[in-house]
């Protein structure tokens, strides 16, 4: 297999897939818990918005086997990238779209999208000098309303839309998702031990439903000891 890169690299997702990166399109911590939280189903046709390398789609893929997933992504490279990882793995349920997300239409309507959305207002914070990792951290191409909206366009009476952002972020989705007709219904705060404050935080909305929502346990990242928590090892697969 051709790789159209000279710093590809690859990593294994269990021993199931081969995901192949660079080295401004990876992944983190983040991309595992949205897609434990997001969950699914056999049945669910899946969009994963700002794809990057593919790795929260393949995530869903590989632990929830649901019928289709589209992976939209604007930039090629990583378009690239999870094209030679479809390949390499034969992921024929999996379908990378070149594509601006406020473009995107599915062929049918959606039961579940995932968004690992840039998490920075763009002109807020420092920015990185490579266009590839700003365009990724920072609201440069795409903004909070921009997903929502997709979003809705896309998903079915009662569908889901998943996301990550950052808690100072909280009330910007809170609004986003309401202005485009989707309802958040579930929060979960991410800490990185039992005695720190939120650095991440996990929303569902349902598109259509009435207000009423669930307010999960925080997941702690580590113990008080900074070992891995049991829910850690759980979502990242390791043996407990």
């Amino acid at each position: 297999m051709d790789k159209p890169f000279n710093d590809i690299e690859s990593e294994m997702l269990g021993s199931e897939i081969e995901i192949f990166i660079s080295r401004e399109h990876r992944f983190g911590t983040d991309a595992f818990l949205l897609s434990d939280f997001a969950g699914g189903r056999h049945k669910d046709y899946v969009c994963d918005f700002c794809t990057g390398s593919g790795i929260v789609a393949l995530l869903t893929h590989k632990n929830f086997k649901p019928a289709h997933i589209d992976a939209v992504e604007i930039q090629p490279k990583a378009h690239e990238l999870l094209k030679l990882t479809k390949e390499k793995n034969k992921l024929d349920t999996l379908t990378p779209i070149l594509c601006d997300l406020k473009d995107y239409k599915s062929s049918r309507e959606l039961d579940l999208i995932t968004c690992n959305p840039p998490y920075k207002i763009s002109g807020t914070g420092a920015k990185n000098d490579e266009q590839a990792v700003s365009i990724a951290r920072h609201e440069v191409m795409c903004t909070l309303d921009d997903v929502c909206k997709a979003a809705a366009k896309n998903l079915k009476f009662g569908g889901r839309l998943c996301i990550c952002q950052r808690p100072e972020r909280l009330a910007d989705i809170f609004s986003s998702m309401r202005n485009a007709g989707i309802e958040p219904k579930r929060l979960r705060t991410v800490h990185k031990n039992p005695k720190g404050a939120p650095w991440l935080v996990l929303v569902e909305g349902k598109k259509g439903a009435k207000p009423f929502m669930t307010i999960e346990p925080p997941l702690f990242v580590c113990g008080e000891d900074s070992e891995p928590s049991e829910e850690m090892q759980r979502i990242y697969g390791f043996d407990i």
